[in-house]
């Protein structure tokens, strides 16, 4: 519930701790922040959007933006089921979304048998809808509709079942997100004020020219710092993650005085903290790299994070999911390791609280590959060579639609404790490999981006969760491993110990 004053505590408040210290809101100082240790050894982590937006499960999770700009398919929607943009806005939404069915623990439940090692609900999203108990606005699901603290909830849960809990604000993009609903008759309409659902509903560009958007004013950017600073008071989350617009000039220097009041903040807790930022936000070695639906073609000297859904077309629950199959995303968390970076799977509830079937299915698939081949992703890092073979993802965001055919030649490796996991991305049928990277003479040109040939010493051949007797030699073309009646629809794990 808002309280007169929240606001100026807040700020106050994120002064105090800059000034007590160590880190400063300078760039120089916040790159000396030390990356979470925990991060090096759990490689895998459940996104949650779930919101309001979950109620019309449509298009995706901008339907709420969408349903006020006239002539798209969402307004079109809207107003053929649920009616006028003025007697029916997107408020309205809030009462259903009641999440009756939701448990915490159950979800958590889940997500640990999955093999995944921290969580990170999305605290607000562009709609302005605060998951959590707020002191700063009534728009809260602890006032509004599920009248639950459920980032509380799910940080309790999580951190009970020994999961590292973080979150993310999605607010920055709030500055615009509602404006076209002043364009016609609906329920977003002047005077808009701090403290309003739909405020501020300032006018934005094209989509191609976004980052000229007319600067946010200083009254907004308070606000956007005063609610992220309650989420890091009230929540402690161990990662925080801002979404693309963050990146806005203009929110720069509150970036900065935010970044140093959390790291602050951690140091405080006797915890290590760290932002996940994308494109360039933030200046590079002050926070975690970032990467949307996408990644690298090679392994990078520093760690990062790729961010996916299991839909192609939506983060949120709807009606019309364009799923990706268990193979491809796990392929994808292969991928992403072997290349120094962590993978932040997203699943998308619906608004009655229930993880969706196929969520469900995608989960249990990486809990029964992770509880076979879990050694060769948590705790691993990249080996002098991260891949062998021809396929390979186009480098970039949003660039994982790309289509990409592993086969048997293509492996992904990883390492850690005299150990080298050669991972192949697509099993041979007749449950041999060649893995050329061991081979006794290595034609760096043609194996690929080593760094040099295998010269140690191979004391022991296995394939992670094959029980017959494994045949193994080195030859000048590789090294030949034979395991008969081998055969998995997912990627296999050869483990090498040297």
């Amino acid at each position: 519930m808002r309280k007169e004053g929240a606001q100026e505590r807040y700020l106050k408040l994120v002064d105090e701790v800059i000034a007590r210290g160590p880190f400063s809101a300078e760039w120089d100082s916040l790159a000396k922040a030390k990356l979470p240790e925990w991060f090096n050894e759990k490689r895998l982590g459940i996104f949650l959007h779930w919101g309001v937006y979950s109620v019309p499960a449509y298009a995706n999770e901008w339907y709420p933006r969408g349903m006020y700009i006239q002539g798209t398919d969402e307004f079109e929607h809207h107003v053929r089921t649920y009616g006028s943009h003025e007697r029916f806005g997107y408020k309205d939404f809030i009462p259903m979304f009641r999440a009756e069915r939701f448990d915490a623990s159950e979800w958590i439940r889940l997500f640990r048998a999955a093999g995944a090692g921290y969580l990170f609900p999305v605290g607000e999203h562009h709609d302005g809808f605060q998951m959590y108990e707020s002191e700063l606005s009534d728009w809260n699901a602890a006032d509004k509709g599920p009248c639950r603290d459920v980032l509380g909830e799910l940080r309790s849960a999580a951190e009970e079942a020994g999961m590292y809990f973080c979150t993310s604000s999605h607010r920055a993009e709030h500055w615009f997100f509602m404006s076209h609903g002043k364009e016609f008759e609906s329920d977003i309409k002047e005077p808009l004020r701090q403290g309003d659902f739909y405020w501020p509903a300032m006018p934005e560009r094209e989509p191609e020219n976004w980052h000229s958007t007319p600067a946010p004013t200083e009254e907004y950017l308070l606000d956007w710092l005063s609610r992220t600073a309650e989420i890091i008071v009230k929540y402690r989350p161990r990662l925080l993650y801002f979404d693309w617009w963050i990146q806005h000039e203009a929110f720069a220097p509150y970036l900065k005085k935010l970044a140093a009041f959390y790291y602050n903040m951690g140091k405080s807790w006797g915890q290590d903290v760290m932002i996940c930022y994308k494109y360039d936000a933030m200046a590079f070695g002050s926070g975690i790299v970032e990467m949307e639906r996408g990644g690298f073609e090679m392994p990078k000297p520093y760690r990062w994070q790729t961010d996916t859904a299991v839909a192609r077309n939506s983060w949120c629950y709807t009606d019309s999911l364009d799923y990706k199959t268990s193979r491809d995303l796990i392929i994808t968390l292969i991928d992403t390791v072997s290349k120094n970076g962590n993978l932040l799977l997203n699943i998308g509830p619906k608004a009655d609280g229930t993880i969706p079937e196929k969520d469900c299915l995608i989960l249990q698939d990486f809990g029964k590959w992770m509880s076979v081949n879990s050694e060769a992703i948590d705790g691993t890092r990249p080996w002098k060579v991260s891949l062998e073979g021809t396929g390979n993802i186009r480098q970039g965001a949003f660039q994982e639609n790309a289509e990409v055919n592993y086969t048997s030649g293509d492996f992904r490796f990883t390492a850690r404790d005299g150990v080298v996991y050669a991972i192949c991305l697509a099993c041979p049928e007749d449950g041999s490999f060649c893995i050329r990277s061991f081979a006794s003479k290595t034609d760096l040109n043609d194996v690929g981006k080593a760094a040099a040939p295998f010269r140690g010493l191979l004391r022991r051949v296995s394939v992670l969760g094959y029980d017959g007797n494994v045949e193994w030699k080195t030859d000048p073309e590789g090294l030949l491993v034979r395991a008969p009646g081998l055969y998995s629809e997912f990627p296999v794990v050869v483990k090498l110990e040297v």
